[in-house]
This record gives C-alpha cells, sequence and structure tokens, in this order.
C-alpha cells in the first residue's frame, strides 16, 4: 500500500508495549466511531500478533515493534512487523498458553489476512477489518515521516509516534502518551494531566505541521518523558511551546530543551534545502 499511514507507532517488543499500541486502536476506535464489537475484533487481533511479536521475533532479545493504521472506506488496515525471525506459529498452531488465542482467531476475526518477509529479515503482518460505517479521511498530503525520525525503537525507553490527520492525532496522542506516562511512573493525577498536555499539543501542533504526519519521539525515564516533535514550519516551535504552557496543569512541569531548531529527519527529495523546526520539551511530574 503506497497512503500514509494515519497511525505509524515504532517501539520496542517489550511486553509493556502492547499496552501502548492498545492506547492506539483505542484512540482510533473513538474517532472514526466504530461499535463495541468492530473495536473488540481490531483490538484482540492485532494484541495476538504484537504478542507473537513480543515473544518470538527476537529470540529473548529486544528489537523494534512497527504498527502502522491506514484509515480506508469502509475498512481499517493494520499492519504489523518485526525486524528479526518473524512469525514462529503457523496459522493452524496455539503460541503460549498465556498469550491469548493464537493466530487462528487472526485469521477469523479479519477479512484478510496476509503475512511476508522483508528485506532484510523479518516478517510483515497486513490484516484487513471490515467496519462499513468508516468514512476514509482524505489522503495525507506531503512526504510520510520515515521511521528513524523518532528513534530507532529497540531501546525500551524510546517510541517513535507519527499520526495524521489531526483529528487522528487528537483522539490517539492523549491514549499513547498516558501509558507511556504510566509506564514512566506518573501517578494517576500526573497522567491525566499528561493527557490534558497532549490534547493540546496534537491540537496546537496539527496547525503548524511541516510534513503529512505530526512526529513524536518520547523518550522515558521515572517520572519524565522527553519529547521531540517536529518538523514544523518556520516559527512553529515557539507557537506550539505558547500554545501548550498551562495546558498540562499545576502537577505538570514543561520545560523547552536546547538544541537544533532544525529537524533532520525533512524529506531528502525536498529541494528546497529548509528543514522544518523540531520542538524538545520534558515533561517532569512535580512533588
Amino acid at each position: 500500500m503506497g497512503e500514509i499511514a494515519n497511525v505509524s507507532v515504532r517501539l520496542s517488543n517489550a511486553p509493556e508495549s502492547v499496552a501502548v499500541v492498545q492506547q492506539a486502536l483505542g484512540g482510533v476506535a473513538v474517532e472514526l466511531g466504530l461499535d463495541a464489537l468492530e473495536a473488540d475484533d481490531v483490538n484482540t487481533a492485532v494484541t495476538e500478533v504484537c504478542n507473537n511479536v513480543v515473544l518470538h521475533a527476537y529470540e529473548g532479545t529486544r528489537g523494534p515493534l512497527e504498527v502502522a493504521v491506514h484509515v480506508l472506506e469502509g475498512a481499517l488496515e493494520v499492519v504489523v512487523r518485526d525486524r528479526g525471525i518473524g512469525i514462529r506459529p503457523h496459522l493452524g498452531e496455539r503460541t503460549q498458553p498465556h498469550t491469548g488465542l493464537g493466530m487462528p482467531i487472526v485469521h477469523a476475526l479479519t477479512q484478510r489476512l496476509a503475512f511476508s518477509k522483508l528485506d532484510g529479515g523479518g516478517t510483515e503482518v497486513r490484516m484487513l477489518f471490515t467496519t462499513p460505517g468508516v468514512v476514509a479521511p482524505d489522503a495525507l498530503a506531503g512526504y510520510e515521516l520515515e521511521s528513524r525520525t523518532a528513534g530507532e525503537g529497540e531501546d525500551e525507553g524510546t517510541v517513535a509516534i507519527a499520526l495524521g490527520p489531526s483529528t487522528i492525532a487528537r483522539a490517539v496522542l492523549p491514549r499513547v502518551l498516558g501509558a507511556l506516562a504510566k509506564r514512566a511512573q506518573f501517578s494517576g493525577a500526573g497522567i491525566a494531566e499528561v493527557q490534558s498536555f497532549a490534547g493540546a499539543l496534537a491540537a496546537t501542533a496539527g496547525e503548524w505541521i511541516d510534513a503529512a504526519q505530526i512526529g513524536l519521539t518520547v523518550e522515558l525515564a521515572p517520572h519524565e518523558l522527553e519529547l521531540h516533535v517536529g518538523p514544523l514550519r518556520a516559527g512553529g516551535a515557539a507557537r506550539v511551546l505558547d500554545s501548550t504552557a498551562g495546558a498540562g496543569g499545576v502537577g505538570l512541569l514543561i520545560e523547552r530543551l536546547p538544541g537544533d531548531p532544525h529537524d533532520a529527519s525533512r524529506d531528502p527529495h525536498d529541494a528546497s534545502g529548509d528543514a522544518g523546526e523540531l520542538l524538545a520539551l520534558r515533561l517532569l511530574e512535580r512533588g
């Protein structure tokens, strides 16, 4: 598929990463108005495939887990990729007992299921789900952010996110950052403030984005999230910072980090030579 994904997440295949993917899917389901059965089918199938990557793709070591969601007319396509040895169980086999229902249920829940090997190693799993009430958004204009834009994902403390259009970003980003704040040991109140900030960030950054998607790198530390957001049009970093300064609440400290304001992820085929701005922030829970 040549279309730019509406949601892309690249993260480590640590078990905790599956919950982050589930939150992203939940945001998509709410934004698109999926009914409970449709949302549960997507969540169950994608969770099973992600669990398979966690268990089997890297033979006990860490590597990237990549998930992309394409919103189509009357359907969703979700793509899960690994860069390891790939999916071990065949469709007729069960995964380890504690992982859930096994790969056969994925086949049963999807309209179409396809496996393919990736150049350089790894497996791509494409799942098509019928969602009759879904209206496809306009095709994303501009260039797609490369996965390297927001980190390589092998590090358990680094997550890469790309979202578009802004309506999808506003629905997905608060859920994803909330899940990451939980992993970073934020309190319940702190998680709520991170989610509030994320909603404001998605809304404001969407007005200044200089690509087809809003791109973020999120690095986790105890009670701390470091965000790199972009690429933004000239002047966008300051405007986004001003618009989100008080969005989190009194318990959340938002610090702008020093660094190069230009994002090297700019489309290499852009003849203008201009690089979009990159906004670097640190979110700290007070107290």
